[in-house]
């Protein structure tokens, strides 16, 4: 019932980002219905893709594409050859992303830099290994002026032990101690509250967040994997 709800959540965000790029599109609402009734998908917005012949799908689970009459299906990246192989999949989330990445500013368990230049959103589990490496060097991230925010993505799903964990991290008395503990192999005290792991989880499947760590800069853009704080600083302040 949670799982639900978080989608119904992250559908709606999706939508209110999209509202004003609304395409004229015919058959939208029966290749919307064909999506989900096959796939299981809320699709939250459908637009011309950068390829004729086929339509842009923004869903629950990042983009897909569609042909007109409905019959086939491309699920990747699209990049523009003429562009420095601009990623076209991921710049069309870019402005989404931001948007709907606002609405979980007060859940995010952040580390903030002293004299701040930049702020990034990481999609991190305590279970992946790239992750506990990232955190580990926060004092470098925060040095270089980055200010970090932690948003949930347990790579086991929801529900899971996976996601009770992190859960606990969220509910602690002290979150960012807890969040120190558990990426340093120690086990953090159970704790409940109303923490919205769950819905945090659905937002990073809506993002394109596929693994951990997943980094979300200031511009919407999504860069999978981890980087050290001197090559995420030279990225940042060239863009």
């Amino acid at each position: 019932m949670k799982f639900t709800r978080a989608i119904s959540l992250t559908a709606a965000l999706v939508m209110s980002a999209f509202a004003a790029q609304a395409a004229d599109i015919k058959n939208a609402d029966v290749l919307k219905q064909k999506l989900s009734d096959t796939l299981g998908l809320e699709v939250a917005d459908l637009q011309p893709s950068p390829i004729s012949g086929l339509y842009q799908a923004l869903t629950d689970r990042g983009v897909i594409y569609v042909t007109e009459d409905g019959s086939k299906l491309v699920h990747g990246n699209i990049y523009d050859m003429d562009r420095g192989m601009l990623n076209l999949t991921d710049a069309a989330l870019a402005g989404p992303r931001k948007e709907m990445i606002k609405e979980f500013e007060d859940d995010m368990l952040v580390y903030k830099a002293k004299d701040e230049k930049h702020v990034i959103t990481v999609f991190t589990d305590v279970t992946c290994g790239y992750c506990r490496k990232m955190h580990n060097e926060m004092k470098d991230y925060n040095d270089a002026g980055i200010t970090v925010r932690y948003l949930a993505f347990p790579r086991q799903g929801v529900p899971s032990k996976n996601a009770e964990d992190m859960r606990s991290i969220w509910c602690a008395a002290d979150p960012l101690q807890a969040m120190n503990d558990a990426q340093n192999g120690k086990r953090v005290p159970t704790a409940k509250c109303d923490a919205k792991i769950t819905e945090q989880y659905q937002l990073g499947g809506t993002l394109g967040v596929t693994g951990t760590p997943a980094v979300v800069l200031e511009d919407g853009i999504l860069i999978p994997g981890y980087q050290p704080a001197d090559s995420l600083l030279r990225m940042l302040e060239t863009r």
